[in-house]
């Protein structure tokens, strides 16, 4: 799905960027990532297309594999500073991934001021989501400064199929696909009630995800045509804010970052002279599917829900109140489990339909922006005895989405990064700063109500005022 959603504009690699203290020695990096290259098997491996198109492309090792190609050393000029790193980010993040190769990067910066050095990562979406990156980024690194040396593990790569073979063994899987469906109904119609239970779910779960398709998302300054080019913000923030905020108003983590997100979408739009009035966008937010045990595993384990986000409420507190009673209804509604149904189909269908799938999905008006947070390891990590300070993340554009918002925790921190269309968001330092100042407003609510000796922070906004403002007259207008 990820590799047919890429074209010219549109980029399918997730990255990051990671802040150490000190200097980086390239020499001692490679050996050091190489010692680890086994832990992550598919970093060796590239994409082999099945001739005639007759099956989805598969992996097989890269015989030709160079580490060095892929860990690659570069430095800032004077004077270092992290509006060159973001630029120089922004640069990397608009090239595409060579599919002939395994597709990631690693670029090791040098000379970021501060004594610190940096590194920006790329890796295709179709090779790690999200939650998986999360858990290879804490493989490669250490746990402690000077950890136990690991013994390098001798690669022979396998050889690689002929097109004769990938056509053969394309053909068999299209063959057996339909008989193990077949079979699985079989078993299940031998239980009628759980037909009968598993057919009303399904049917809950599909509606729930045709509502939210037929509710479009409006057309906002950020939904527009986008080009290669890529612009980048990174904002930092306390993840004690966020619990203390969402202990007194209430709510999850997670709808402390929309509605923080929101207010910044609202000052944004404002700045830009927009009538905000009645105006609720839509945000794309990934959800995990992946269960305990294939933590540390590669490939994608992610659907997604539609957020409301109701940039017309002016109030703070009030703007995380409809954030929250909005995000138990998407839940309730089971549209998560409808998207993860239609994505579990797509494994069956031929690759010419989820080709134009994917399109279609691509150009879709569901959402306005992809907002996504992942948590991250809540311990330190450290690169060649180096700590890790800063970890921001990056997710990539969409067709006619020229914003998108990714967060990640780590010990104790919170790390936005935010990735653009160059040309379309050249005023993307206004939304950084709006998310820093809709951080402080809720942060200051929190503190109002808590001062006021509060001791059901959820229970202090006024449920009438809630549902009067969730029902004001929404418009498309932006």
């Amino acid at each position: 799905m990820f590799l047919h959603l890429e074209d010219d504009v549109t980029h399918m690699h997730v990255a990051s960027v990671t802040i150490f203290e000190g200097s980086v020695d390239y020499t001692e990096a490679v050996e050091h990532l190489r010692k680890r290259l086994h832990l992550v098997p598919r970093f060796r491996q590239r994409l082999a297309s099945v001739p005639l198109g007759a099956g989805r492309p598969v992996w097989v090792d890269d015989p030709h594999f160079n580490l060095e190609y892929h860990l690659r050393h570069t430095a800032l000029p004077e004077p270092g500073s992290e509006e060159q790193l973001k630029n120089l980010t922004g640069r990397l993040m608009s090239q595409q991934l060579d599919r002939t190769k395994p597709l990631w990067e690693i670029w090791l910066v040098d000379k970021l001021a501060g004594n610190r050095f940096a590194m920006i990562s790329k890796t295709h979406h179709c090779l790690v989501d999200g939650v998986s990156g999360a858990d290879i980024t804490a493989v490669l690194l250490d746990l402690e400064a000077d950890p136990p040396d690991v013994e390098q593990q001798p690669w022979t790569p396998e050889p690689e199929p002929t097109p004769a073979q990938l056509l053969t063994e394309a053909l068999v899987e299209r063959a057996t696909e339909p008989v193990e469906i077949a079979r699985n109904i079989r078993r299940t119609l031998r239980t009628p009630r759980r037909i009968a239970k598993q057919a009303t779910d399904v049917l809950e779960a599909l509606g729930a995800l045709a509502w939210a398709g037929l509710n479009p998302a409006p057309h906002t300054a950020l939904n527009v045509p986008i080009g290669p080019h890529r612009r980048v913000e990174f904002v930092r923030a306390s993840l004690a804010d966020f619990k203390a905020i969402k202990n007194v108003l209430g709510g999850t983590v997670n709808d402390v970052v929309l509605a923080v997100v929101t207010g910044a979408l609202r000052r944004f739009l404002q700045h830009r002279g927009v009538d905000v009035r009645g105006l609720e966008m839509k945000a794309m937010v990934p959800v995990s599917t992946r269960a305990e045990e294939q933590q540390g595993a590669l490939g994608n384990r992610v659907t997604a829900m539609a957020a409301p986000l109701p940039v017309y409420e002016e109030e703070p507190a009030l703007r995380l109140a409809i954030v929250r009673e909005s995000m138990k209804d998407v839940k309730e509604s089971k549209q998560a489990v409808g998207a993860e149904m239609i994505t579990s189909l797509s494994g069956f269908a031929p690759p010419t339909i989820l080709g134009q799938a994917a399109r279609l999905q691509n150009n879709q008006r569901f959402f306005n922006l992809l907002v996504t947070n992942v948590p991250g390891p809540q311990f330190p990590l450290w690169s060649g005895g180096h700590p890790l300070i800063d970890l921001f993340p990056i997710a990539p554009l969409s067709s006619n989405q020229a914003l998108n918002v990714a967060v990640m925790s780590y010990n104790g921190q919170f790390g936005f990064g935010l990735l653009a269309d160059y040309d379309a968001i050249p005023d993307l330092g206004v939304f950084a700063e709006g998310l820093e100042k809709s951080i402080g407003e809720l942060l200051q609510a929190a503190e109002e109500i808590s001062a006021r000796g509060s001791s059901d922070g959820a229970a202090v906004m006024d449920e009438a005022a809630i549902a009067e403002a969730a029902d004001r007259e929404v418009s498309p207008r932006a």
